[in-house]
């Protein structure tokens, strides 16, 4: 079968931008395109810039999902597309494969002189996902013991390994059975955490010191109590920051906010500023000499594309614009105002059971008002889809103020927000009052907005019957 030659990508651009969906729907995920339809988010995204994503008709929104938080830095930096463009200009020997090259060594020397003291080597992935797989591999080497410890409500990636190691039954149903050993505990339960410990089996206990799924903050003291437990039974304490990490808390790593030293930390998305497909894992050396212990283990883990030259580079220019911009301090400032100016929702409006979140990490939880009619029209739109009442919320922020989130997981009621760490005040403060314009129909519930509900739990029950 012959196809027309391929023509330079920047005539594939000019000429066929309005095709996407109908590319989709032939050759990729049907099934996402009816979701983008349902919630009435099917835009031609022409541009990004910032904070911002822009359509085709020049609109811009306000970027609050951040591609899962992989444009921390903001879309399309010039610190980013430089070094990229340094890199490319270089034509540098690339992948030698049977060698070692120069910018993944610069990449992770400016990583572990980040990180804490507890790691002082590194191991480079492509993706969050493989970045965990890493860690279960190296955690089972370097203690000989088979049983991985994480979190119920946990979201490790969706690979086998990682999969295994998920906390939400929608990902796991149907692909079972998973990796043996991997045993789930409850976020926040010591005791639960050290019984399991205790049986002295446990090669790793894997955690987000945030849960990207409902952004979940630890209970004072668990992060802390839990390495000492690892330690105590000689079990691997792994932090998963491939959301937390890269400053989206304020911090390069979120686990800085409780000082912890672990032995592994696995990172991603916004490491390369969301440009090219990134993964490392951070390693302290005791663990990763019991794994490359000799010549003939030198790559027994190891994956095609890791440490290639252009993801390098890319996470190169992403610390650089860290370091010029002070984009720590910034996202620490931002999100104190947004949550000085989004926490006291709660007080004003039933609907809002929490606003909570660190740094540019932010999270608002939504449950049912009192009142016969209002909890009434609540539990309706709820039957025919739990979670649905949210996007009572993230709808209009999108359609009337081009304001771009989405709820933090299925069936749940939380909208989570991953800012760009260069967003500007004045567009925090448009985003709060946006926000509680919305919060406030949302409640009061007008008819146009019931319907506006039952019409979405309606669609999405339905697509989800003919899938």
């Amino acid at each position: 079968m012959r196809s027309d030659p391929v023509p330079p990508v920047r005539e594939i651009i000019a000429t066929r931008v309005g095709e996407e969906m109908a590319l989709n729907n032939r050759y990729l995920n049907r099934q996402m395109g009816r979701i983008v339809r349902t919630v009435g988010f099917d835009r031609v995204w022409t541009g990004g810039e910032g904070a911002h994503l822009i359509d085709s008709e020049g609109h811009r929104y306000l970027d609050l999902f951040g591609g899962h938080g992989v444009f921390a830095i903001g879309r399309n930096h010039p610190d980013a597309v430089a070094a990229m463009e340094d890199v490319l200009a270089a034509r540098t020997g690339n992948l030698p494969q049977l060698g070692v090259t120069l910018l993944t060594g610069v990449l992770a020397e400016q990583l572990l002189a980040r990180a804490p003291g507890s790691v002082d080597a590194m191991v480079a992935a492509n993706s969050g996902a493989e970045a965990v797989e890493g860690a279960l591999k190296i955690a089972r080497a370097a203690t000989g013991r088979p049983r991985i410890l994480y979190a119920d409500n946990a979201f490790h990636g969706l690979t086998m390994g990682a999969l295994s190691l998920n906390g939400n039954p929608e990902f796991r149903e149907g692909f079972g059975p998973l990796l043996p050993g991997c045993d789930v505990v409850p976020f926040g339960d010591l005791d639960a955490l050290e019984r399991e410990l205790r049986q002295g089996d446990v090669a790793a206990f894997v955690i987000e010191p945030i849960q990207g799924k409902g952004v979940n903050l630890p209970p004072f003291g668990y992060l802390e109590g839990a390495q000492s437990l690892c330690r105590a039974a000689g079990t691997l304490f792994v932090c998963d920051e491939v959301q937390t990490g890269i400053g989206r808390t304020g911090r390069l790593l979120a686990l800085e906010h409780w000082g912890l030293e672990p032995d592994m930390i696995c990172l991603s998305k916004a490491l390369s500023g969301g440009f090219v497909p990134i993964g490392a894992v951070l390693v302290s050396r005791a663990a990763f000499d019991r794994v490359f212990d000799r010549m003939k283990r030198a790559i027994r883990h190891s994956s095609t594309f890791a440490g290639n030259d252009l993801a390098a580079a890319a996470a190169l220019g992403t610390l650089r614009a860290l370091d010029r911009e002070d984009l720590l301090a910034h996202a620490t400032r931002m999100g104190e105002l947004l949550l000085e100016l989004t926490r006291p929702l709660v007080d004003r409006y039933e609907i809002v059971r929490d606003v909570r979140g660190v740094g540019l990490m932010w999270g608002i939880e939504l449950g049912p008002p009192e009142g016969n009619g209002r909890w009434s029209m609540w539990s309706t739109i709820e039957r025919a889809q739990p979670g649905v009442f949210a996007q009572l919320v993230t709808v209009p922020l999108f359609h009337d103020h081009r304001i771009f989130c989405q709820v933090a997981g299925r069936r749940m009621n939380v909208i989570k927000a991953l800012p760009a760490l260069v967003i500007e005040e004045r567009e925090i403060r448009r985003f709060a009052a946006a926000l509680e314009e919305v919060v406030a129909g949302a409640e009061h519930a007008s008819r146009a907005m019931v319907r506006l509900g039952w019409r979405t739990a309606r669609r999405v029950s339905r697509e989800r019957l003919h899938a």
